[in-house]
């Protein structure tokens, strides 16, 4: 196992919020009752239908990795799951295009089974769930927290597109190192009939931290915490 040389320089997170925030029910409820109706950008349908002939003509299991960044995850899943088709989505071309395929792991180097793709997700999350694309696990790792009690409609629960979310996998698997976030994702997931738990991510020597941020987090002397959606 070849290790990255990882700064422990991330900041702890800085919030707010005394605990799950006061109006996430309601937020939540007002989403799950209206319906999304933001127009789709011509890119990510662009996008989705490429990658939705692939997903049609795949005969294994298909994983989602929702904000995949420089894309370290898919190829670690795809590692993992070499009978699945592994779809990373991210709305940074500059994070995508990266060249950072040389510092990974040798172990997830010349991994094929796996899509990157520059897309929306509010859009493409939509696009996704119309399609009822056969997703056997949603991964959304380590996701921008948006630790402000005013910015509670910019995290994934909190958003519109939540219903599309939520009826996506058979598995969703979140990582953060606020374990608040977990939580109310969990909240607004047993609002859908969906549910499941929260447990403290730990790391043995030989195993590879899923994202650079997992890895600079436990560097850091973090706590990181991972959430099954059943």
């Amino acid at each position: 196992m070849t290790k990255q040389n990882i700064t422990g320089d991330s900041k702890a997170i800085v919030t707010n919020q005394d605990g799950v925030h006061e109006k996430l029910e309601q937020i939540v409820q007002k989403h799950l009752t209206h319906a999304f109706e933001k127009p789709i950008q011509a890119h990510t349908k662009s996008v989705f239908d490429a990658i939705n002939e692939r997903v049609n003509a795949w005969q294994g299991p298909v994983i989602l990795d929702a904000c995949c960044g420089v894309g370290q995850s898919t190829r670690l899943i795809a590692k993992q799951n070499p009978e699945a088709l592994v779809i990373g989505i991210d709305k940074s071309a500059n994070r995508l295009e990266r060249n950072v395929e040389e510092h990974f792991p040798e172990d997830i180097q010349g991994v094929d089974n796996f899509i990157l793709a520059r897309a929306d997700l509010n859009d493409f999350y939509r696009l996704v769930a119309e399609a009822n694309w056969p997703i056997a696990k949603h991964n959304i790792l380590y996701p921008n927290p948006w630790p402000k009690a005013k910015h509670i409609q910019r995290r994934w629960h909190g958003a519109a597109v939540f219903p599309s979310i939520i009826r996506i996998g058979d598995e969703i698997e979140l990582r953060s190192n606020w374990r608040v976030y977990l939580e109310e994702f969990l909240i607004a997931a047993k609002l859908t009939g969906r549910d499941g738990e929260i447990t403290e991510i730990s790391l043995t020597e030989d195993q590879t931290p899923i994202t650079p941020f997992e890895a600079k987090f436990f560097a850091s002397g973090q706590k990181c915490w991972l959430l099954k959606i059943h």
